[in-house]
């Protein structure tokens, strides 16, 4: 029994190193120089093996190589410094920048077209710097206009006699049209200078209006002092007091202290 067990070991020591001895790592260079040869690491005239040998009588060489002479002297890797694989990928390289530029161009006329729309825009008129800061105020007795607010605090005869003459009406009239003048301008699509410039001929005709509206209200209030003093005189209600070159020089400077206008 004990024999038995000593020959099952020693056969089990000897196939084992029977085995180890068979899974012994071969390596052939030649392969790995083909290997290497085949991704992009080298391709080196120096490793293609085996060699032609001392004047070129290696049998072993001309198996390898003697059907394929060209075959070590051109760079056929993919990834080589002339390859197909490396020159699509430099070629990619060169139309992503390509693309890279167009984009950053299309974006750069994209942004001056949204610059262009703003500044046209009559829907973003409202938001403009110089209207917000100076024209809006000059030009809100125009946008917020009331026809019964111009004749708020004058006297009663100051109005009739506006009224009657047809002044009142031609200055309503008037402002009403330079505001619609105004909104169009404003609701408009047109270059943003040749907004400004429109609104500054409207703030000028503005001024225009109000100065001649002004000299209106002063030549009706003068008129009705004229003719109320007519109707005292008539009246006898005021004495004339003795006349004398000085008397017209006083009342020519008390004129000119008291002008409004």
């Amino acid at each position: 029994m004990k024999k038995s067990k000593s020959i099952i070991i020693s056969l089990t020591l000897f196939l084992s190193a029977s085995f180890s001895n068979a899974q012994k790592s071969i390596r052939d260079e030649s392969i790995t120089y083909q290997q290497e040869r085949m991704v992009f690491k080298q391709w080196d005239r120096s490793r293609f093996t085996p060699t032609s040998g001392w004047l070129g009588i290696n049998p072993y060489y001309w198996l390898t190589w003697g059907l394929h002479p060209n075959y070590p002297k051109t760079d056929l890797r993919p990834l080589g410094g002339a390859g197909p694989q490396l020159q699509r990928l430099s070629l990619a390289g060169v139309q992503k920048d390509t693309d890279r530029s167009y984009e950053l161009q299309s974006d750069s006329l994209g942004n001056v077209a949204k610059d262009e729309i703003m500044a046209h825009s009559g829907l973003l008129s409202a938001t403009d710097p110089l209207w917000l800061l100076y024209y809006s105020r000059q030009l809100r007795p125009v946008t917020d206009f009331d026809p019964l607010m111009i004749l708020k605090g004058l006297p009663a005869g100051t109005k009739a006699k506006l009224i009657s003459e047809g002044s009142f009406d031609w200055y309503s009239a008037e402002m009403q049209m330079l505001g619609e003048r105004l909104d169009l301008t404003r609701k408009s699509n047109q270059d943003r200078g040749a907004r400004i410039l429109s609104y500054h001929g409207m703030l000028n005709d503005y001024r225009r209006l109000l100065g001649i509206w002004s000299t209106r209200v002063a030549t009706a209030e003068r008129l009705m002092s004229q003719g109320q003093l007519q109707r005292k005189l008539k009246a006898q209600e005021t004495s004339i007091k003795k006349w004398s070159p000085d008397s017209d020089l006083e009342i020519a400077r008390e004129v000119l202290r008291n002008r409004k206008y």
